[in-house]
């Protein structure tokens, strides 16, 4: 028998809900640990060193690149983000399930792995809901929101590389429908 851990890659758009499904499902199934990337891309108000993100310089990020340290790394937004080879195999060897907050691109190249893994896209019901979500959130320039939005429709467009689309339409639905996907998932 496999006592492995399965890697669960979660990706969204932007502004899709993302991270609150996220925490809502770290806190329901205790079994599960969150991968933590690393990104050049500054802390906003809210996160933490090493809890959110292990924010480091592009200079070290390149270098990580360089060594082959990291399972993927894609450059979003104008900054790097990538996932320490390292940790995802020894927690996944250890029997530990992780979950993985990842973009498209880096969902791709995880993909191409031999990693048990179960691949999850969560939707905005619309643009338009993502668009007002974004201007809600009140933490990018319209510059920016512009980019996310482009970037969305994009990545939507990969929606069907994943094995489970959950449309985030309604926040407790789309709870539900995830608590369904890891319970079939985890047994």
């Amino acid at each position: 028998m496999d006592n492995k851990g399965k890697l669960y890659l979660i990706s969204a758009p932007s502004g899709a809900g993302k991270t609150t499904l996220i925490q809502i499902v770290l806190e329901h199934f205790k079994g599960l640990s969150y991968s933590i990337s690393h990104t050049t891309r500054p802390p906003r108000k809210d996160e933490q060193e090493g809890l959110d993100y292990y924010f480091v310089s592009k200079k070290e990020f390149k270098e990580k690149i360089k060594q082959g340290d990291l399972l993927e790394w894609a450059e979003v937004h104008e900054n790097y983000y990538g996932t320490s080879k390292d940790f995802v195999t020894k927690n996944l060897d250890q029997g530990k399930s992780l979950l993985l907050d990842i973009d498209v691109q880096g969902a791709r190249q995880i993909m191409k792995s031999a990693l048990n893994m179960v691949t999850i896209f969560i939707m905005p019901p619309s643009i338009e809901v993502l668009s007002h979500r974004l201007k809600k959130r009140g933490t990018d320039s319209q510059e920016i929101i512009e980019t996310r939005l482009k970037n969305a429709t994009t990545e939507i467009a990969q929606k069907n590389l994943y094995q489970y689309v959950v449309i985030n339409d309604d926040l407790e639905q789309a709870k539900e429908e995830l608590f369904k996907i890891f319970k079939d998932e985890m047994n």
